[in-house]
């Protein structure tokens, strides 16, 4: 059986202090968080671990996920197995619910990088393959070569960049977008037509900015939190439905900005 993602996970980029990590990280399992995700090269997976191992939740209850990337490691073949299997001694497991090719950059060949999770899943150890700051062109090769279905596919998404197209890819072909970033780094809360909703609301702009993510069919987020306010307030945003009004407004904002970029992203 798929497993669906829930509305809000616990993304942990930058939340790079070892005992801040952890700490946070059990937090948001003790709130309620049911999916994790962390990557080698964020450089926090064993405090991840930490904090999952600390926390009072069964392995089968959590879903983890972490990334592949090709600078971290490597891509080819090999190098993919071993970093999974170094990812999976660094977080305290055995087994990962969804791995991903972080970027498609550097070493990474649809063929061999892909063809590397497909022995994985075939081995029990990944359950779920995906993929990261790909194109529709990158998917769509992606989901030629895979034999296992694609399950997420995690990109930069917020208001001031909607992503439409692979909001729509999403949709079209059954699997989750995980959106990263999702207030923007932080910019989404003082955008005044977001401030303007949540006030009419009685909540926070950073539910507001979560619930529109999430409004969206086949869409999840991810948000990164350190406090035990902000962890409430952001999983809160899993009961906040906006009306389509409201949806309409945010849709509207016509600013356009990516906050993450680096060389050689498909979309230069």
């Amino acid at each position: 059986m798929v497993p669906s993602l829930p509305p809000i996970g616990l993304g942990t980029w930058e939340n790079d202090d070892p005992a801040q990590c952890a700490r946070s990280v059990r937090t948001a399992l003790e709130l309620g968080y049911r999916h994790v995700d962390t990557a080698e090269h964020y450089g926090n997976e064993s405090a991840v671990g930490d904090g999952i191992a600390s926390a009072d939740v069964p392995r089968d209850e959590l879903f983890l996920a972490t990334k592949v990337h090709p600078i971290s490691g490597g891509m080819t073949h090999d190098e993919v197995l071993d970093e999974a299997e170094a990812s999976m001694e660094r977080l305290g497991v055995d087994y990962l619910d969804l791995l991903y090719v972080h970027w498609p950059v550097g070493e990474y060949e649809a063929e061999e990088t892909l063809g590397a999770f497909e022995h994985l899943v075939e081995e029990g150890l990944v359950r779920n393959v995906g993929v990261s700051n790909f194109d529709v062109d990158l998917l769509d090769e992606a989901r030629g070569v895979l034999e296992s279905p694609l399950f997420a596919h995690q990109v930069e998404m917020h208001p001031f960049l909607p992503q439409r197209e692979l909001v729509e890819d999403a949709q079209r072909h059954g699997y989750t977008l995980v959106a990263y970033s999702p207030l923007a780094r932080g910019a989404a809360l003082t955008n005044s037509v977001i401030c303007d909703i949540a006030d009419q609301y009685e909540t926070s702009p950073a539910q507001v900015s979560l619930a529109w993510v999430t409004s969206h069919e086949n869409v999840v987020a991810i948000p990164k939190a350190t406090s035990r306010a902000h962890l409430e307030d952001n999983l809160g945003a899993a009961a906040l439905e906006l009306d389509d009004e409201a949806i309409a407004r945010i849709d509207d904002i016509e600013r356009r900005t990516r906050f993450v970029e680096r060389d050689g992203a498909p979309w230069q």
